[in-house]
């Protein structure tokens, strides 16, 4: 006697008691139904069945990703760089632009360009851009040291061709510095929130400009993180200004 079962009860994972199945037996399909022992046994035989075949798939080891580390307010405070640094001078005396340029060297003049000497040395690496009122300013040097000297050296330059020179009114008027955050920030929103101080127009300028209050910086904002600071006076304004920006920076910090 041939007994074939239909391919629905082959799909199937269980049966309940008294559950129908399709039987063929000699060409002729039937109904049976399972008694409560077969029934039982054949649930045992599927359930071992399925037991085996997951103990054959791969082992998968979730591992949890941490949490990105956060940035620290000190570490970007040390990681300010000084670029540029520029000061001013007053010499004192009036000078004579013309006899400046042809007895010194590294030096050029021509006023139909700029109506100042501008006068370039090597140690410190600075520029001085000298005017006939006597007045200097002194750009390019790395920091307040080294733009004191540079303005001493030029001083001493000119009191060489002859002039009597005064070195008085020494001021800083501007550090260039840059910090890199190394997280990205959302300008646009940034932008939105804190609209009274901030102008951001990427189609004109990708950074944000930021104009804080106290201390009186203006801060350049990238979406990479990275910030310019320009207008201080001094290195702790630098530092204040960075202090008072970075929870604001973190709080917009993309993820």
């Amino acid at each position: 006697m041939e007994f074939t079962m239909d391919n629905k009860l082959s799909q199937s994972k269980s049966f309940g008691v008294g559950s129908p199945f399709y039987g063929t037996v000699g060409g002729t399909t039937k109904t049976y139904q399972l008694s409560p022992q077969q029934s039982m046994s054949h649930t045992n035989s599927i359930s071992q069945n399925i037991s085996i075949s997951q103990s054959l798939l791969p082992q998968c080891n979730i591992v949890a990703q941490s949490p990105m580390p956060s940035a620290e307010p000190q570490d970007a405070i040390n990681a300010i760089k000084i670029q540029n640094c520029v000061a001013t001078v007053n010499l004192g005396c009036d000078l004579n632009l013309r006899k400046i340029n042809f007895r010194t060297r590294n030096s050029e003049y021509n006023p139909s360009r700029f109506h100042g000497v501008i006068m370039r040395i090597r140690e410190p690496r600075c520029t001085a851009l000298i005017f006939r009122s006597g007045k200097v300013v002194c750009t390019g040097a790395r920091n307040e040291v080294d733009a004191n000297l540079g303005t001493r050296k030029f001083a001493r330059i000119l009191q060489k061709l002859g002039y009597p020179i005064k070195f008085t009114e020494f001021k800083i008027q501007n550090l260039v510095a840059t910090v890199d955050l190394r997280f990205p920030i959302r300008l646009e929103y940034l932008n939105q929130m804190h609209g009274q101080f901030s102008s951001y127009e990427p189609e004109l300028f990708p950074g944000l400009i930021y104009r804080m209050v106290k201390p009186r910086v203006v801060l350049l904002i990238f979406v990479n993180g990275k910030i310019v600071f320009t207008g201080a006076k001094t290195k702790i304004e630098i530092r204040e200004s960075l202090e008072n920006i970075f929870p604001i920076l973190q709080s917009f910090r993309k993820n």
